[in-house]
């Protein structure tokens, strides 16, 4: 995603797929898993376990979900008219930062599993 790799590849096989007049294009939900895999479950079932049976801070973090979820709903409804209005640089550039902040919170995530199994 920082080198733009990935984009130029991408694009060629979209420009490959529509050349030769493919019917059924597989979809890859990549946000779903994004959205509501490992991290998000894990996250939630923690902040859940440090409100200690609080149940206002659950229902927080139960209308923080459903906060989180309309606003994915919103940009995924938004989503072509925002990439209009990005426009292709625009798109390049947020593609390469959130690669690098991708890329940052996966080294955080390691140090962080370092930092708890060394002092465990």
């Amino acid at each position: 995603m920082v080198f733009g790799v990935r984009i130029r590849r991408e694009s060629e096989a979209a420009e490959q797929a529509v050349e030769e007049h493919v019917r059924n294009i597989a979809a890859f939900p990549l946000a779903i898993p994004l959205m509501a895999g490992p991290g998000a479950i894990t996250a939630t079932v923690l902040l859940a376990g440090h409100a200690h049976g609080n149940w206002l801070l659950i229902g927080s973090l139960l209308v923080m979900v459903l906060l989180v979820a309309e606003c994915c709903v919103a940009a995924f409804f938004f989503a072509e008219r925002i990439s209009v209005l990005l426009g292709m640089t625009g798109n390049i550039v947020l593609s390469r930062l959130l690669g690098v902040l991708l890329a940052a919170l996966a080294v955080q995530y390691v140090v962080d599993g370092v930092r708890a199994v060394l002092s465990g």
